[in-house]
């Protein structure tokens, strides 16, 4: 394996943030999104695409799991599965020992979504098979500098040394720069899955959609618990999940599609659950995704997939 090195203020500062990212060009200018994505209607004399829909869940399970398996020590586990591409890490970060954990608690949790994700990747590989189709190969992933330039971009400059392995609430901060993503990407591919019967893709992709809900909202949970607790100049650990959730905001383009642990829709609320009016998760198609993990609107590699995910969705 190649391994390389007060809610209301909170509120009007998410608004501003938001703006600002808009006006210094990090959303990037004129995007089509919607003529860049596949359709939302979910018609049944659409072609059958769901080898490719799979696919490109795969890269961001590939990811994920890179992630967290690094941060339990247990990057070994990775050997081989889906080929050797490289896994960028932190500099003394070498994913075959375990993070300085804080607690047991968030340890043993850590843990768990490191099985989670590996089980994700090895079942969405089995079903593409059983489909006929083939599985991608792993792509380069980063899951060091990434994390490091996400954070700078999304404070604005202030926080230019974010490692998401150097603490636990550091961790957590990066799994919820990674997973609230998932979230809406299975959410936004539901409707471009073909095979609806019992027990199909989409039922299982479904499932998918579940656990990793589960991850997050586990995760936000944490970080709600430790909201005002300092981690940088400036930014409480509420003022952090805010700044990384306008950034991700910002980058998908138009309309609100994300929130932070302490903006929720009433006062005196918590947010863990990022919803809509409806009480519903949002959704995002490929390209306000790839606008994501790519860091930039647009763009076709960069940020967390150095050289560009792999498969028919780009």
């Amino acid at each position: 394996m190649d391994v390389s090195q007060g809610n209301s203020d909170l509120t009007q500062a998410s608004s501003t943030r938001r703006q600002f990212l808009r006006g210094v060009g990090l959303a990037g200018a004129g995007v089509a999104l919607v003529g860049c994505a596949p359709s939302f209607t979910a018609r049944r004399d659409k072609p059958n695409i769901d080898v490719d829909v799979l696919n490109f869940a795969l890269n961001l399970e590939y990811l994920e799991t890179a992630f967290y398996l690094a941060a339990t020590g247990r990057l070994a586990e990775m050997q081989g599965l889906g080929g050797n591409a490289p896994i960028r890490l932190p500099a003394g970060v070498t994913g075959l020992t375990p993070m300085n954990f804080q607690s047991a608690e968030i340890r043993d949790f850590a843990n768990e979504l490191a099985t989670n994700e590996l089980a994700h990747v090895r079942f969405l590989i089995a079903t593409i098979r059983a489909l006929g189709g083939t599985p991608i190969p792993r792509p380069e992933v980063d899951a060091g500098p990434a994390f490091t330039a996400a954070v700078a971009a999304a404070t604005g400059g202030k926080v230019a040394n974010f490692n998401p392995f150097a603490d636990e609430v550091s961790f957590l901060l990066a799994g919820h720069t990674l997973e609230d993503v998932g979230v809406t990407a299975y959410k936004g591919a539901s409707p471009l899955i073909h095979d609806r019967k019992p027990g199909g893709v989409l039922e299982q992709a479904a499932g998918i959609l579940a656990v990793e809900s589960y991850h997050m909202g586990a995760a936000r949970f944490q970080l709600y618990k430790r909201r005002g607790l300092t981690v940088a100049p400036e930014f409480t650990v509420a003022a952090m999940s805010q700044a990384i959730s306008d950034l991700r905001d910002t980058l998908d383009g138009p309309g609100d599609k994300d929130q932070g642990i302490a903006q929720p829709p009433r006062p005196g609320e918590s947010n863990i659950v990022p919803t809509d009016a409806n009480g519903v998760v949002f959704s995002r198609v490929p390209r306000e995704v790839l606008n994501i993990v790519y860091q930039r609107a647009g763009a076709e590699a960069g940020g967390f997939y150095p050289s560009g995910i792999n498969g028919r969705l780009r």
